[in-house]
């Protein structure tokens, strides 16, 4: 399996493309404009608690003010709030919490207006950024990330990731952190600690309390709402959540960006500092790896897949709808239900990709190819669970309903990647749009090889001009490749008369294949 992470960058933002196998499964941008991302700590203003919803709404800069529940604000509240009030004011200049006399944990079922009082300052953290209309949402449990360990501010315990399951190791981890850990501090140990020494993890740890340090440093002065603790760059986040030995390579194409990253990677697995590149073709970085191609031809309502079938995604305010369609495939199974658990295997694969590529949150209602057979329904709901472990988003999956339907939910903590995958129509009025030409010609492969499949001896492609040029033109031509797959020539003719969509093929005799 090939791991590659292949980074664009431009004046304004930066997108990172994840490859599996170089097939596109995980995008994402930073831009520069983005103020409040996950995991930025800020020293906000409490606006107003409300009894009703058992919550506050916290002034943190944004247009709209973020919400705050009661279960959001952590045991440790009153030594918190002690904590920053003494700070803030200069009295505490000690900020390592060894010596730091910790207040009584808040009842866990407790009253917003008992634990917080309007004007109040507190340090929050963003657990999911603005969407929509809504301002951010935050917690006043504060955790920094590391490498190997999360560092969790004003608590004792140490925990270890539930990915781990060697039973030894998890006795080993939880030793040796226990050796390191500061008073004061509690610990997470996250997955990639597996096999790490006490060193790796006490440089971790130590990188750690430097950034609380610096943040603490920031209050005295600080204006209140400001951001005091920034996440660390996209890229650098990035590498820190989903490295591991299974990167092939990284490439970029801005040097300062390689050089940034280059340093980060020699940082954490120097054994693999070869396999950041820089890129510096002339050929957009994008283009070169196929990305804005499948970009073109994932983000869209319908989603081809393997062997004719495809999916179709819609979306509404309360959740996202996927149907699973078998198209007009040639059945080669023996039966409807070996049909329909083939196209349902390859939905779910698709479907697992879908979720994090577009970052899909909320609920997911995915209706499958009905199956009658309960062991069938049980192999397609394993092969879904295994589909999805690498998806980092919390979420739940439950079994196939009697009607086939299957419900998911993901965490969403920033808004959908949503891409625009159609374009203005040559043809059309009003602004109306049609299918990108990359999707076209995806529908056009995808019809000459079910033609291709009856064997018929010659073939001619009727479609608009400028669908026959992108056929046509550079080397190697689309329609060079179909022929070095199929060994059969196409035949391309421009028609004037056609609308953009519009395509036929034709047998030898000149008579339309319908």
């Amino acid at each position: 399996m090939d791991k590659e992470l292949i980074i664009r960058s431009s004046s304004d933002n930066v997108d990172f493309a994840l490859l599996k196998d170089g097939k596109l499964i995980e995008l994402q941008k930073d831009e520069d404009s983005n103020d409040f991302s996950v995991g930025d700590v800020f020293i906000a203003k409490i606006r107003k608690a409300v009894p009703g919803l058992n919550a506050a709404f916290v002034n943190v800069g944004y247009e709209k003010d973020a919400f705050l529940h009661y279960h959001d604000l952590g045991p440790k509240l009153p030594s918190l709030l002690k904590f920053t009030k003494r700070v803030s004011t200069g009295k505490l200049k000690d900020f390592s919490l060894k010596n730091f006399p910790f207040e009584k944990d808040i009842e866990k079922d407790g009253k917003i207006v008992d634990a917080l009082k309007s004007n109040q300052s507190l340090l929050v953290q963003i657990v999911k950024e603005p969407i929509s209309t809504k301002g951010p949402r935050i917690s006043s449990e504060l955790s920094i990330a590391g490498r190997y360990i999360v560092l969790v501010p004003f608590s004792s315990r140490i925990s270890i990731s539930q990915k781990i399951e060697d039973r030894e190791e998890k006795d080993r981890l939880k030793r040796l952190v226990k050796s390191i850990t500061p008073p004061g501090f509690g610990i997470i140990v996250r997955t990639v600690a597996q096999g790490r020494k006490v060193a790796e993890l006490d440089k971790d740890l130590q990188n750690l309390l430097s950034r609380w340090t610096a943040m603490c440093k920031k209050l005295h002065k600080a204006h209140h709402p400001s951001k005091v603790l920034g996440e660390m760059n996209k890229a650098s986040s990035i590498l820190r959540d989903i490295f591991n030995d299974t990167f092939t390579s990284i490439h970029v194409d801005d040097e300062e960006l390689y050089i940034q990253i280059k340093d980060y990677v020699q940082e954490i697995a120097p054994k693999k500092e070869s396999i950041v590149k820089l890129y510096q073709s002339k050929v957009p970085i994008f283009e070169k790896f196929g990305i804005e191609r499948q970009i073109k031809t994932s983000f869209g309502k319908t989603v081809s897949m393997a062997k004719g079938a495809y999916l179709v995604v819609e979306h509404t305010e309360a959740l996202h709808v996927i149907d699973v369609n078998s198209g007009n495939r040639s059945n080669k199974a023996n039966n409807q239900e070996d049909t329909a658990l083939e196209v349902n295997l390859i939905a779910a694969t698709e479907m697992a990709r879908q979720l994090r590529l577009r970052d899909m949150g909320g609920i997911i209602v995915v209706d499958f190819i009905d199956m009658t057979n309960a062991e069938n329904r049980q192999k397609l709901f394993n092969h879904l669970r295994d589909e999805m472990k690498d998806d980092r988003a919390k979420h739940k999956i439950l079994p196939p309903s009697k009607f086939g339907l299957i419900q998911i939910t993901r965490q969403r903590v920033r808004p959908e990647m949503n891409i625009k995958t159609r374009e203005e129509n040559p043809n059309g009025l009003n602004g109306s749009e049609v299918e990108a030409p990359i999707g076209l010609v995806q529908k056009v492969t995808h019809d000459l090889e079910q033609l291709l499949k009856k064997d018929y001896k010659k073939l001619t492609l009727n479609t608009h001009p400028f669908i026959a040029a992108f056929l046509t033109k550079g080397f190697p031509s689309i329609r060079s490749k179909w022929f070095f797959e199929h060994k059969k020539w196409v035949k391309v003719l421009p028609r004037d008369a056609y609308t953009y969509l519009e395509y036929h093929f034709f047998d030898k005799d000149g008579n339309q294949i319908k």
